[in-house]
C-alpha cells in the first residue's frame, strides 16, 4: 500500500529490456548493496538524528502549546499593529499553528523509532 509514494528505479543502459509494470512498482535489487557506515559516519548519522528528533520534539511542543498563551498575541512585534494581532489570535491561526507542531511532534518520533543502523534487505 504506497499509494502516492514515488519509487525510484535505477539507471538501465539501453540494452537491457524496457521495464514490466510489476518492475517499475518493486524494482529489482542492485547488484552491489551499499556497505553500511562505519567509523566517523556512523556517527556522524547518528548525531543528526538525534539533533533531527530532539528539534522536532522541541519545536513540535513548543508549537502545540505556545499559540495558547498570552505571550503569543501580546509581544512587542503585535503590540503596534492591531489588524495583524487580532489575525494571530483568531482561534483559526492558533489551530492551525498547533496542527504543525502535532505534525513536527510527529515526525520526531517517527524518525525516532524509523532509525536503523543497517539499511534493511528488501524482500
Amino acid at each position: 500500500m504506497n499509494a502516492g509514494l514515488r519509487t525510484v528505479t535505477p539507471a538501465r543502459s539501453p540494452e537491457q529490456p524496457p521495464l514490466t509494470p510489476a518492475e517499475h512498482l518493486h524494482p529489482p535489487p542492485p547488484d552491489e548493496a551499499e556497505p553500511p557506515p562505519k567509523g566517523i559516519a556512523l556517527w556522524l548519522r547518528r548525531v543528526r538524528a538525534l539533533l533531527l528528533v530532539t528539534l522536532c520534539a522541541t519545536f513540535g511542543v513548543l508549537l502545540i502549546i505556545l499559540p495558547w498563551t498570552p505571550r503569543w498575541t501580546d509581544n512587542l512585534l503585535l503590540l503596534n499593529h492591531p489588524e495583524l494581532r487580532a489575525f494571530v489570535s483568531s482561534g483559526f491561526v492558533r489551530g492551525l499553528a498547533s496542527g504543525l507542531g502535532v505534525m513536527d511532534l510527529w515526525l520526531g518520533f517517527w524518525e525516532a523509532i524509523h532509525y536503523h543502523e543497517m539499511p534493511r534487505a528488501s524482500s
